[in-house]
């Protein structure tokens, strides 16, 4: 058993749309558990700083300031392979193409407004976590 922690968050679209406790019970009803939990804006240099990957894209703009444009949930989760199981909770990047009862495909409405946002790996979840939280921020569960 390999008990991790991922970083998520719950994306403004689906904070305005007053989703954050169905996506929460989402999480905690497939095993993972809540080690840390904020609800916050995100500035936009700290945004920028998250979607560094991102900067020389097109939509880099676009995305920073959906994502700065109002409150977000950001999460750790712990639990069991919770890279993995976060992804496939999560859905598909694009809602239409997301599996039912997919967070994603409940929650988002387009493939930037698409409700939330998941680490890739163990090492993005490691770099993006200390971004958004201090160590002693955490519990164990």
């Amino acid at each position: 058993m390999t008990i991790e922690k991922t970083f998520s968050i719950i994306k403004p679209n689906a904070v305005k749309k007053n989703a954050i406790g169905d996506i929460i019970h989402h999480f905690e009803q497939n095993g993972l558990h809540i080690a840390a939990l904020k609800l916050t804006t995100i500035s936009k240099e700290k945004c920028e700083l998250f979607y560094a990957e991102h900067k020389e894209r097109p939509f880099f703009g676009e995305l920073v300031s959906f994502m700065t444009s109002g409150p977000v949930v950001l999460l750790c989760l712990s639990g069991e392979n919770a890279v993995l199981k976060n992804r496939e909770l999560m859905g598909a990047t694009d809602p239409k193409k997301a599996a039912p009862g997919s967070i994603r495909a409940k929650h988002g409405d387009s493939m930037g407004e698409n409700a939330v946002h998941g680490s890739d790996s163990l090492a993005s979840a490691t770099r993006e976590l200390a971004i958004f939280f201090d160590k002693h921020e955490f519990v164990n569960v």
